[in-house]
């Protein structure tokens, strides 16, 4: 190892959006040894390790040939793995991968010296709440659908198999960059871009809402986190998230301000129609692919508001960013490049996108 490295991190799902922001964020302090099922080429400063989290034998080669590697001594292991999907329902892969991972990986930890367990939670493990009260790492667990169930079974698993490794749990909101790289960010500031009739259309309340993270405050508190190690809890849940939440009425109001120039309406609908609308959707060719899926109807009502002082006071965390004040780079990047835009959002180019551009360009 470099002997100018502060010592080895290991992170799962290496690859992902997160990950990618891990190694960016430690590559040059640390040496990074990632976990995935797949190598991206272009990830620097990281050495990668095939894992697939759902196989004992897999975790446990692939911890071996991490410790074969870079020895037994561990500063941080930064657990992102995780199984997610769309369609709301339950998958025995949320058990498999999600929970069941999280127990192996643990277990072979034993065999190191490993500082510190480091845990991507969600704050949708809380129930909703209302508006004006907010959520706190004591509030009742109430997750409403598949994904933030496995994250509890998975943050019992961390205290029942930890061992005397230090665990720190972040229950973390949704992330977005300048860029986005947010599904619903996304997707909201698409359906605005496109004047998508829909756009103006909700089930739920639009006075509530959720609160989000950029990927560089979440860098803070992964950074901050592993700096501390040795002086926090040796079992600590932190709320990371943006302290305020903006209505989602008001947010769709100012991304079309940005967009179009104009205020928006959003306008309350029934959810048997929402839903109804929404299978049309999804089973007519006429449509582009739609994001939004019936259970996302169910829990359109639900809302989040946070207390995130604890982190404040443990780590010495406060973000850096709110989401209004970076919506204007958000879109700025938008209108700038739409291609890129659509590209790096996973999102598909529409015609009438493609036409527009023609026409600006002509």
């Amino acid at each position: 190892m470099n002997n100018n490295k502060k010592g080895v991190i290991l992170v799962t799902g290496a690859s992902g959006r997160i990950g990618r922001a891990v190694v960016h964020r430690f590559g040059d302090d640390y040496r990074i040894i990632g976990f995935d099922t797949h190598k991206v080429e272009h990830i620097k400063d990281m050495e990668h390790i095939y894992m697939d989290v759902s196989s004992d034998e897999s975790v446990h080669t692939a911890l071996q040939q991490a410790r074969e590697l870079a020895g037994p001594d561990v500063v941080c292991m930064i657990h992102l793995a995780a199984y997610y999907n769309f369609n709301g329902l339950d998958s025995d892969l949320y058990e498999k991968i999600t929970v069941q991972g999280t127990r192996r990986i643990l277990d072979e930890l034993q065999h190191f010296n490993c500082d510190q367990f480091m845990f991507a939670s969600t704050i949708l493990v809380a129930a909703p709440t209302e508006v004006g009260q907010k959520i706190n790492e004591d509030s009742p667990m109430g997750p409403r659908w598949a994904y933030p169930k496995s994250k509890v079974r998975t943050e019992n698993i961390i205290h029942n198999h930890r061992g005397s490794i230090q665990t720190t749990v972040l229950r973390i909101a949704g992330c977005y960059d300048d860029m986005c790289h947010s599904v619903p960010l996304s997707h909201d500031l698409q359906r605005i871009y496109e004047h998508e009739l829909d756009s103006h259309l909700f089930p739920g309340n639009p006075k509530h809402g959720n609160p989000f993270l950029h990927m560089e405050d979440l860098m803070d508190a992964f950074e901050l986190s592993i700096t501390k190690r040795k002086t926090l809890p040796q079992e600590l849940t932190l709320i990371v998230t943006e302290d305020k939440t903006i209505p989602y009425d008001a947010l769709q109001n100012q991304m079309s301000e940005l967009i179009n120039n104009k205020p928006f309406s959003v306008y309350r609908v029934p959810k048997l129609v929402a839903k109804v609308g929404a299978w049309v959707e999804d089973h007519t060719p006429f449509f582009h692919d739609t994001f939004i899926r019936p259970w996302m109807i169910d829990v359109a009502d639900d809302h989040y508001e946070v207390d995130i002082s604890k982190a404040k006071e443990i780590l010495g965390w406060t973000p850096k960013h709110f989401i209004g004040t970076s919506l204007p780079l958000m879109v700025e990047n938008l209108k700038k490049d739409p291609i890129n835009w659509y590209k790096e959002n996973g999102l598909e180019v529409p015609t009438k996108v493609k036409e527009k551009i023609k026409v600006k360009t002509s």
